[in-house]
């Protein structure tokens, strides 16, 4: 259970570091091109789904 706590836990700060990258530069680019808000979206979510991938890693770490 170790195992699955640290990869969530380890994959949720480092999403938080990659969402706090990209987001502060995609409300830069944002505000400078509002047009680009499509395209600094579709960063910030690639940036949110090493959570989630890391919470699949710890169920089937758990389903074992």
């Amino acid at each position: 259970t170790l195992a699955a706590a640290l990869s969530t836990g380890l994959a949720s700060i480092g999403a938080g570091i990659a969402v706090g990258g990209s987001g502060a530069a995609a409300v830069g680019a944002t505000a400078e091109k509002p047009e680009s808000f499509g395209r600094s979206l579709i960063f910030v979510g690639l940036s949110e789904g090493i959570a989630i991938y890391g919470l699949m890693i710890s169920f089937i770490i758990l389903g074992r």
